[in-house]
């Protein structure tokens, strides 16, 4: 979802009560968010595919590539305070998926986790990038595994943040209101509702001025038609458990005890599934951890490339494309 709101400075809570005006919380919002874009080192650019998709996308730094893909109802923001921690290592791209944020929005278009990998992987050589190190929270985390299986040779890890896509684990408090009730919480058609989305999806949401989260909810809720499609094709897409069994690409699974959305059990499952996997999991967290903790999330990613995948010994790409 579109939490821009941890990206607010302290200053700009500031200004808006001097402020005294939701008239002025769209650009004070809008200079707070461009302000952290530029503390980690990211610039906003766009790119039209051959098909006449365009990415919207931030990109910095400098290193091996590292993709990171936002989940349901977010976009690339959602990264943006984690990639202050990890510019200075790495390139690092994050794009709107195509039906969110200001990348293309097909009305009728398929937005299954396959499909919006193969859009991603054209996004991906239209930039020139051969390999990916690929990280994706809740539908991102499912689309990065929906793309480390199509193209396993090219991706060299994998860092799951409370993805989405197997469906045999324990269900979560979303999931049982979902079912019992047929509403899907995440979809925002008011103001009101968007408020309870951004208290669901963080253990420990900060204080943010109601004006500014008012602010937040308006792309929500412009596009919450498209949204409602979206959500039915990735939960009737198939669970991903036998898509990554035993795919041996370097994963790093982080989850928040406290996710509300999907059962943190889920975490223990992936890890027997992926068995050059890591997990760690943070308490007090919920369902974004980039976002809640985006230093120790940060510096726990940058560990683990160091210690775990730098020295991790795997088989040519050719016989991990093979299997």
């Amino acid at each position: 979802m579109t939490l821009h709101q941890r990206l607010i400075f302290p200053f700009l809570l500031a200004l808006l009560f001097l402020a005294g005006c939701a008239g002025q919380a769209p650009k004070l919002t809008s200079f707070a968010i461009n302000m952290d874009r530029k503390k980690a080192g990211l610039e906003r650019h766009e790119i039209d595919l051959p098909d006449g998709v365009r990415y919207v996308y931030l990109a910095g730094g400098k290193g091996d590539v590292l993709m990171l893909l936002h989940g349901f109802g977010g976009n690339k923001d959602n990264f943006t305070r984690v990639a202050a921690g990890l510019t200075k290592d790495y390139r690092v791209v994050i794009p709107d998926h195509v039906g969110f944020g200001e990348s293309t929005h097909l009305p009728d278009g398929d937005y299954t986790p396959a499909a919006q990998a193969k859009r991603l992987h054209a996004f991906a050589q239209a930039l020139n990038i051969k390999d990916v190190h690929l990280g994706g929270n809740s539908m991102g985390g499912q689309i990065a595994m929906a793309y480390a299986e199509l193209y396993r040779d090219e991706v060299k890890s994998m860092w799951l943040l409370d993805p989405s896509g197997i469906w045999d684990a324990p269900k979560s408090e979303f999931a049982e209101i979902y079912l019992k009730t047929g509403k899907n919480p995440l979809i925002v058609r008011s103001e009101d509702e968007f408020a309870d989305v951004f208290k669901m999806v963080m253990s420990d949401p900060p204080f943010v001025p109601r004006i500014v989260l008012n602010t937040m909810a308006q792309e929500r809720i412009k596009n919450a038609d498209l949204e409602e499609k979206i959500f039915q094709q990735i939960v009737n897409d198939p669970s991903m458990e036998k898509r990554v069994k035993d795919l041996p690409i370097p994963t790093l699974i982080v989850w928040g005890t406290e996710d509300r959305l999907i059962h943190p059990a889920t975490a223990d499952i992936l890890h027997k599934l992926l068995p050059n996997s890591k997990v760690i999991m943070l308490k007090d967290t919920g369902h974004m951890p980039m976002l809640e903790q985006p230093g120790t999330t940060a510096w726990d990613y940058v560990r683990f490339r160091k210690n775990y995948v730098a020295k991790l010994k795997l088989p040519p790409a050719e016989a991990q494309a093979s299997k």
